[in-house]
Order: structure tokens, then sequence, then C-alpha cells
């Protein structure tokens, strides 16, 4: 199913939380809650009238958590590489490549783009893709001339270089990808990165990073005194029952009963 390109999202959940991994750049306004986003080795908290754009190509984990009794609102506008190439065929980007995220303060022309989008959100979740295209090169516009900083997650196309594999594998193990997102992003095709995989772990990678997640969640647990449901997730695993049995199935016993 394709990705909408400008899109409301909810969250009353006391914790909502997933891999972020983005395919393209994407702004996000917050209308009230929290986001919190953790990558490997640093960790960002944004709350209502917060704007930020995100590059792409980035791995963390996105939690969306209510605050104050009120769920996380959230106003999403995503550029696809094909809109950016579009726009910046003719236009030479004003800043250099940058992979942290840019946060914007209040602004007129931030306030009156997303006043403009509410109206359609009071009909459906989605801007249709014709209304999106107008609004996705508006915000290009509206970026820009706030800040020409934003040329640095927009206006560049390259694809992520090959990266040192043990650096970047045991910084980023807890991280629920798929070994082509793994490949992807250490710059490498899948073939290749298995192939890479094995000659520097000696071992495959669905088995090295199924010991990792393991080994850390028994960590957090029997020491942190965390409780299997609050570790599953932080540790790359997609559901409670698959990591009770993985678990289990490693060390002998239930996570429930650590040492047991």
């Amino acid at each position: 199913m394709e990705v909408a390109e400008v899109f409301v999202s909810c969250k009353k959940e006391v914790h909502y939380s997933r891999e972020l991994m983005l395919q393209w750049p994407a702004l996000v306004r917050v209308i009230s809650g929290e986001v919190r986003v953790a990558a490997a080795d640093r960790s960002f908290r944004y709350f209502a009238g917060d704007t930020i754009l995100f590059p792409r190509d980035q791995l963390g984990r996105m939690s969306k958590l209510p605050l104050n009794g009120e769920p996380c609102l959230a106003i999403s506008v995503v550029f696809r590489k094909e809109r950016l190439k579009h726009y910046y065929q003719d236009i030479t980007p004003l800043a250099l490549r940058r992979t942290e995220p840019l946060v914007f303060g209040d602004h007129p022309l931030l306030q009156s783009l997303f006043n403009s989008l509410q109206p359609y959100f009071d009909l459906a979740d989605a801007l249709p893709a014709d209304i999106a295209a107008f609004k996705v090169e508006e915000a290009i516009r509206v970026l820009r001339a706030i800040d020409p900083a934003a040329d640095g997650l927009l206006g560049h196309f390259e694809t992520p270089g090959k990266l040192d594999l043990v650096q970047y594998m045991e910084q980023n193990y807890r991280f629920n990808l798929s070994l082509e997102e793994f490949g992807y992003l250490t710059g490498r095709s899948l073939t290749t990165f298995k192939k890479d995989f094995k000659n520097t772990f000696g071992s495959t990678p669905g088995r090295w990073l199924t010991k990792k997640r393991l080994e850390l969640a028994h960590y957090q647990i029997v020491e942190q005194e965390r409780k299997p449901s609050e570790v599953y997730l932080d540790t790359g695993f997609e559901d409670l029952s698959h990591f009770s049995f993985a678990f289990k199935k490693y060390f002998g016993y239930s996570p429930t009963r650590p040492g047991a």
C-alpha cells in the first residue's frame, strides 16, 4: 500500500512505538502530545508546536505518546524522491547534505501552511493525491524560504556509501529492520551484505541478530529489572509471544522467571 504524501496521525495509546527508517525526508508538525525519536547514540523529544524535518536513510525508533490528557496528534508531509528531483532539477542546493533533523521555530509561513491543511483533515486522514502534490511543493518553498539549511535534507539524492559493518551493526542491531534494509543502509546489496556479514562475524545475520537481541533483553530483565512487555520492542522483536518463545529456547527458561 502506497504511503500518503500528506496525512494526519492520532495516537491515543500510552506507548506507541515503531522503527523509523524513512525512505524520503518527512516534515512533522506536532499538534499535541509528545514525539520521541531514539537513534543509536542520541535521542530527541518534540512537543506541541514543534515542526521537524527528518532526513532520509537515518535509523531510529519513533514513539508517539499522549501528554497532559491529550493524544499525540501530528501532521506529516512526505517528500518523495521524484517530486524533489523535479523541483531541484534547475536549482543548486544552498546547503551540503545533513543527517540531523532540522527543527523550525514558530513562523507565519509554517502556520499558514498547516492551517490550510486542517479543513481537509476534518474530512479524511490523508489528502487526495492531486491536492497533496500542490501542498508538498508549497512545503518545499516554505522550508527553503525559512531556512536554507533545508536544502541539506531535501536537495541531495545520493545513496548511502559503504559503511564499516562491525561498527554499524553493533550500534544498530536492536532496530527491527529487514536484511534488505540493513544492507541498503550499510551501502550493500542484499547478496553482498550477507556475504560480508558471514566473512566479518562468522555467522548469518539472522542468527547473530537474534543472539545479540536476546542477550540485551536478558540484561535488561535481570540487571535492570524491566518486564518482558517493556523490553521486547526495544530489543528488536515484533511481538511479545515470539520474544518469549525465542528467549525460552535460547536461555532454557521463561523471561518472566529469569534465572529459574
